[in-house]
């Protein structure tokens, strides 16, 4: 018994570094978001552009990350505890890809070409409904992490 508590203190110990490691991208991706809602002169495309690819690259690694390494390890968890988490999960992760499909689109429209700054205006009309989309997300993302998580951590921490 002692040994399985040991290693679920050190199973899932680690996914808390991971969550807060994936928090920090979180706030740098909002940081870059804002950085660019704020912006209201469209002529400076080069210096706008380099700024929107720098958003997609913070943006893409998030929902990377999300999906590659914290969905999965909340999903394990749920598993491993076996008490109505997966059901959640299967609930609200069609949701979040939702999400992912507009991030996915939004990037792809930069598609590594030259940017007029008509082009730029209308990457600016959809940073909009990113910025929403990107709430709801977190939303739901923040939900996943309360119940599928830190309902456990008493469970491992006592263990």
């Amino acid at each position: 018994m002692l040994e399985n508590c040991r290693n679920a203190r050190e199973r899932w110990g680690g996914v808390n570094e991971l969550i807060d490691r994936w928090l920090k991208e979180r706030q740098e991706l909002l940081v870059h978001y804002c950085e660019l809602s704020g912006e209201s002169d469209f002529s400076q495309t080069e210096a706008l552009k380099a700024k929107i690819v720098r958003l997609c690259e913070v943006l893409v690694d998030y929902v990377s990350t999300g999906h590659f390494e914290i969905y999965e390890q909340l999903v394990q968890e749920a598993r491993e505890f076996n008490d109505g988490g997966l059901e959640l999960a299967a609930k609200v992760y069609p949701r979040i890809e939702e999400t992912t499909e507009v991030a996915l689109n939004f990037n792809d429209r930069l598609d590594g070409r030259e940017m007029t700054e008509q082009d730029i205006k209308a990457l600016f009309g959809e940073l909009s409904k990113l910025g929403e989309t990107l709430e709801s997300r977190f939303e739901m993302e923040d939900f996943l992490i309360e119940h599928l998580h830190n309902v456990h951590a008493a469970q491992v921490e006592s263990a």
